[in-house]
């Protein structure tokens, strides 16, 4: 439904007036020979870029004489009509054949420019997904494509629109590529802070004022307890319960994160194992991973109030509060310097990575005094929390932005970008240049091409 009201010179009218549609089909997957030739042959999950210009399977000649899949010109414009890609769209940069999934739109010469109709079915993405129908995959058909309704302006407007949306939507690009990118930097200031922590640099300056001892090198098991976890049998999860088992997913970058895929016992089953329960400041680190990825090695402090137990290949590292305190030594854990001497312990199979207790425990860890390590840890988290503050405000520039791409559209499609301009330029929206006249010309036009008589055999 259109719901403003409509500039001078432009029409109501749909989509399946001012495109040619068609959509492909998938060869035969049972026939060998008609995959792996040289016509491109687009899917759904190729559409994205404003031009395409690869695809990423090839057809045959014989694929496409033996199904459904036809050829559509470089300049076309195409819409996945299936499932979570619903309303992606990109300009076909060649030419190609594609799957039943995508709907594809030439555009009429003389009510339509490739551009428009790109950035024009950008606009109508959220109509699409809503009007997607079905069950596990919802999807649109053509005839809804073509039914479409929509608010054409006339042709030298639609021109303008185009290409002052190139303009602003280039610069939201630039703009959304810096913002992504600061995630990163964040990302290895976090690290430089750690490792300016766990070497004495971030206390150089402290220890020299106060008069503070060199650092000592000791093993972790000399200054902690471990313990492994136990194999909880699955079928004494639930999905709620009593008591929480804390598995390999819940530990990860510093944070417990207890809502991934939560695995509960029953009040029973907790006290038969209550040794596994950790207590409040306890250190938990994942022992098991993808080979050679580093996936794991993740480490947490357990949070006070919370009835939890460990899973198997999840490790429990007690702290000596004497001599170490559990928030210095969760940085030191989450160190370069530690996972490096961590994973040279790395055992295993073809995939999977393991990292055994002993080996763990003979990792050395730099210890400061106590005093030393209260200073380290205030310092680590002021920066840390700064870091977040950015990380944060970076989070909310990114809604922004991905807002402000849907405005400027929803804008140009009003017909408020080009306000101005109509008003210079009237007789290019009016009489003869209205949308109005150049459909019904261009009707008038395709309906007087006389087919060609078939010849009477004789």
């Amino acid at each position: 439904m259109i719901d403003f009201d409509l500039p001078k010179g432009w029409l109501l009218t749909s989509l399946g007036e001012i495109a040619d549609w068609g959509a492909g089909g998938t060869p035969s997957r049972k026939t060998e020979s008609y995959y792996g030739g040289n016509i491109p042959w687009v899917k759904t999950g190729d559409l994205g870029p404003k031009v395409l210009t690869q695809a990423s399977e090839f057809i045959t000649e014989q694929a496409v004489a033996n199904s459904s899949a036809k050829f559509f010109p470089k300049g076309s414009v195409a819409i996945a009509m299936y499932g979570a890609t619903i309303g992606k769209t990109s300009i076909l940069g060649i030419d190609t054949t594609t799957n039943q999934a995508c709907g594809v739109g030439n555009p009429i010469k003389g009510i339509t420019f490739t551009e428009f109709l790109y950035y024009m079915l950008c606009n109508e993405k959220d109509n699409f997904i809503a009007k997607g129908k079905g069950g596990a995959q919802p999807n649109i058909s053509q005839a809804l494509i073509k039914e479409h309704e929509i608010a054409l302006p006339p042709l030298a407007e639609q021109q303008q629109i185009a290409q002052k949306l190139d303009e602003l939507l280039a610069q939201v690009d630039t703009l959304k590529t810096r913002l992504d990118a600061i995630p990163n930097i964040l990302k290895r200031f976090r690290q430089s802070v750690l490792a300016a922590a766990v070497s004495g640099r971030l206390t150089e300056e402290w220890r020299g004022q106060n008069g503070a001892p060199l650092w000592r090198n000791l093993a972790l098991g000399e200054i902690t307890s471990f313990q492994n976890g136990f194999a909880f049998k699955s079928e004494w999860f639930s999905g709620v319960g009593d008591c929480q088992v804390l598995k390999l997913g819940n530990i990860k970058n510093g944070e417990l994160r207890l809502n991934a895929s939560p695995a509960f016992v029953d009040e029973n089953i907790a006290e038969l194992h209550k040794k596994y329960m950790p207590d409040p400041e306890d250190i938990l680190i994942t022992m098991t991973g993808t080979k050679y990825k580093r996936d794991y090695g993740f480490t947490c402090l357990v949070p006070k109030n919370l009835k939890t137990l460990i899973n198997q290949r999840v490790g429990r590292i007690i702290p000596d509060k004497s001599v170490v305190m559990p928030r210095y030594l969760l940085i030191f854990l989450q160190s370069k310097i530690f996972l490096d001497e961590f994973f040279k312990g790395e055992t295993g199979g073809v995939n999977q990575g393991n990292v055994g207790s002993e080996h763990i425990k003979s990792c050395v860890v730099a210890l400061p005094l106590l005093e030393e390590q209260t200073e380290i840890v205030r310092r680590v988290e002021q920066l840390f929390a700064y870091a977040d503050q950015i990380e944060q405000r970076v989070k909310d520039a990114q809604a922004r932005v991905n807002h402000l791409t849907q405005s400027i559209l929803a804008k140009a499609f009003r017909g408020e970008l080009t306000a101005d301009w109509r008003a210079q330029n009237p007789e290019l929206i009016s009489g003869e240049n209205s949308a109005a006249a150049l459909l019904e010309r261009v009707k008038a036009e395709r309906e007087a091409v006389v087919k060609p008589k078939r010849k009477l055999k004789t």
